[in-house]
């Protein structure tokens, strides 16, 4: 640092009177220098504390250390459990793990390693006092429990000389890492390539350097357990997201993995869209932490389903089973009064007719009964038929409408009519297997997902996943549930989560209720609703030109939130 002096061949007075003292200017660059230190604290601290990725923020402590003393190069260690601690019976150890390494002089591989904590390496000193280790020359007997490692040194060819290692305590003076700055240097763009450099330029870190890299060690460690604490945050909510998605799977086995592979999709199609450069979503670019707002959203589409019966949930026919039962025990009545009757016919014939006459009239008996029962079983094939059958034929109606006639006696002797008028109206149903009810209480599901996520206290980032969730089943034309929305009413993310519900519910084999249909055929009906005014049309043509459709098929749903992640870094 340079400094200014005053001219010698001025007089003493005018000197005095309009020069400022050496002392003075001396106190003037020193003020200077600390209030650059501090806005240079300041800022890294801003920096620190807006990263929230773990390993990109390690990589940032020690680039900042390494800049602000001038470091050649630096290591970083955290602090770690080892063991099988389990309660209070488990033991643990803690240990520092080699996390991370810099260098501008030598660039080399190297692997993650753990070391103990203890009095024999620098490293570990410092994180068993909590102290700083400055030392001068790293080949000078140190005179202290602790030795230099050289072992990098041999193995790269690089010269380790000064080094300073700092403890990186939280605000509970806990030591939770440690900071290892390598060689102090005059000339920050110097290389010490050969061992005349690093004698020209490596000096002893100073005592600024020092005490800068101790402050931005507290800086470091309280961002550090920030962002662990963070980490912790999401890990907890993924694992809140998955045993969300387990437990409606486990009410609906049959549609097991129908909501992962709706968040494959979407995050695909979302991606999609950032790509797109013309169009009217050209500047439509989705952050890494709205991805992850619709990833969240996609997992969790259906969770209201819950709260639906379950018997709903899984009617794969327009009866249920129990109904069906019943329904049989009706028929057995009716050939059971068949039987009946045809024996009262023969023991008429017994009584009223001759021996010759009476056979040949048991045989037209016997047969007239045969008849009846075929078409009893006929009528009631036809019924199940109608129950399993997505689609109802109009020339079947005529038919369900006179078997419904048909009287069978109770138990109790008194005539009904073979059909309730709530079977008839389930066995009427035009398409599906759903009364109206009953695609009401289905329907529902999406206020009882949104009332169940309003009520979690989601981080800013995620604050829309209810909102999301809740227009998963609108459409563009205003004809969609439960609110009715019409285009730009709808978020955008819930419009990509539409699509990519509506083709996995077509084409994947996990409806009890009908069965998939191809992938082209699922795009087809897809392009209908896109003419229906039901879906934005220019994310469809997306979802198809980007071949989203053939994602689920391709690489599970981690693999998918890796590659993500990567290209968002």
């Amino acid at each position: 640092m340079s400094r200014t002096q005053p001219n010698i061949h001025q007089n003493a007075e005018t000197s005095s009177r309009e020069t400022p003292s050496i002392t003075a200017l001396t106190q003037e660059v020193g003020k200077n220098s600390a209030d650059r230190e501090r806005e240079e604290l300041n800022r890294i601290g801003v920096a620190l504390s807006s990263t929230r990725d773990v390993a990109a923020l390690l990589e940032m402590i020690l680039a900042k250390a390494r800049d602000i003393t001038r470091a050649d190069a630096g290591s970083l260690y955290i602090v770690e459990t080892s063991g099988s601690g389990n309660g209070l019976s488990g033991r643990a150890e803690k240990q520092l793990r080699f996390k991370l390494i810099q260098n501008d002089t030598r660039q080399f591989s190297f692997a993650e390693d753990a070391v103990p904590i203890s009095e024999e390496s620098i490293a570990g000193y410092s994180a068993l006092h909590g102290e700083i280790v400055a030392i001068d020359d790293v080949h000078a007997d140190l005179g202290h429990p602790y030795r230099f490692n050289p072992r990098y040194d041999k193995e790269t060819g690089y010269r380790t000389q000064s080094l300073l290692t700092v403890p990186m305590k939280n605000p509970r003076g806990e030591v939770i890492g440690v900071m290892q700055l390598i060689n102090c240097k005059r000339h920050q763009s110097a290389q010490l390539v050969t061992l005349i450099d690093v004698e020209r330029e490596v000096q002893p870190f100073p005592d600024r350097a020092i005490r800068l890299a101790e402050s931005l060690a507290s800086q470091a460690a309280v961002a550090y357990e920030n962002s662990q604490l963070y980490l912790n945050i999401e890990t907890l909510l993924e694992g809140f997201v998955q045993a969300s998605v387990t437990a409606i799977e486990q009410r609906d086995p049959t549609t097991s993995g129908h909501s992962t592979r709706v968040a494959i999709l979407t995050v695909a199609l979302a991606e999609a869209v950032n790509r797109v450069q013309t169009g009217i979503y050209a500047d439509i670019k989705f952050s890494p932490e709205q991805m992850k707002e619709i990833r969240y959203a996609a997992l969790l589409h259906d969770f209201g389903k819950i709260a639906v019966r379950e018997a709903v949930l899984v009617k794969a026919e327009k009866l249920y089973p129990v109904q069906l039962a019943i329904l049989q025990q009706r028929f057995n009545c009716l050939h059971q009064e068949l039987e009946t009757e045809r024996a009262q016919k023969k023991l008429d014939a017994v009584l009223e007719r001759g021996q010759e006459e009476r056979y040949q009239e048991f045989a037209q008996i016997d047969e007239d009964c045969l008849r009846k029962h075929d078409e009893l079983d006929d009528h009631f094939r036809f019924i199940l038929g109608v129950s399993k059958a997505s689609t109802l034929p109009a020339e079947n109606v005529e038919r369900l409408v006179n078997i419904a006639r048909r009287k069978y006696r109770d138990s109790k002797g008194v005539k009904r009519n073979l059909l309730t008028p709530g079977e008839m109206a389930s066995l009427s149903i035009p398409q599906g297997s759903l009364n109206d009810d009953e695609r009401q209480e289905i329907e529902g599901h999406v206020e009882h997902s949104f009332n169940f996520l309003i009520q979690i206290p989601w981080t800013p980032d995620l604050r829309y996943v209810p909102w999301i969730v809740r227009a998963h089943h609108e459409k563009m034309n205003g004809r969609g549930y439960p609110n009715r929305l019409r285009s730009d009413e709808i978020p955008l993310q819930a419009k990509l989560m539409i699509i990519c519900d509506i083709f996995d519910a077509l084409s994947s084999a996990d409806r009890p209720y009908r069965k998939a249909v191809t992938v082209d055929r699922a795009l087809e009906i897809l392009e209908v609703s896109v003419l229906n005014e039901e879906l934005d049309p220019e994310l469809f043509r997306i979802f198809v030109e980007s071949r989203i459709f053939e994602l689920p098929l391709l690489q599970p749903l981690s693999k998918r939130v890796v590659s993500i992640q990567q290209d968002d870094d």
